[in-house]
């Protein structure tokens, strides 16, 4: 099922470029380029996505939904680039459903709990090298008097 999953995506994110392409054609704008990136709208590790923000040449990023670049802060991003005398244009500035307000909330759930383990983790490891230390500071002192 995953492999039909991964297809769907990638069929939906070329239809996706196709169209905006469009859009930008009939707006007159020159398409210097178009990135595809599957990834959570969550997720502020998207490499494709960071470059395209720090590429000055780039006037204006156009997306079809806001959250296609980001699902939270979005306003910072808009606000950012109006300040650089660059733009954010969204094509459908329409909500999205129900579907979409559950995936965002399941990512963000996911997302809080690998944080909480990966603490949890990182607390056992320190713990675990602490320990460490403290047994070989106990045998210095213990060669050091014997």
């Amino acid at each position: 099922m995953r492999g039909c999953r991964q297809l769907r995506i990638k069929s939906n994110l070329d239809s996706q470029a196709e169209r905006l392409v469009a859009y930008c054609a009939a707006r007159g704008y020159q398409v210097a380029k178009v990135v595809k990136e599957v990834g959570s709208g969550i997720n502020d590790a998207r490499p494709q996505l960071l470059a395209l923000l720090a590429d000055q040449g780039i006037g204006v990023i156009v997306v079809e939904h806001k959250d296609r670049l980001t699902r939270f802060g979005f306003r910072y991003l808009d606000t950012l680039r109006k300040n650089q005398g660059r733009a954010i244009e969204v094509v459908n500035q329409a909500e999205n459903g129900t579907e979409d307000l559950l995936a965002d909330l399941t990512a963000i759930v996911y997302s809080f709990c690998a944080r909480l383990y990966g603490q949890r983790r990182a607390k056992r490891k320190t713990e675990v090298i602490v320990r460490e230390l403290e047994a070989k500071e106990r045998e210095r002192e213990a060669d050091a008097t014997g």
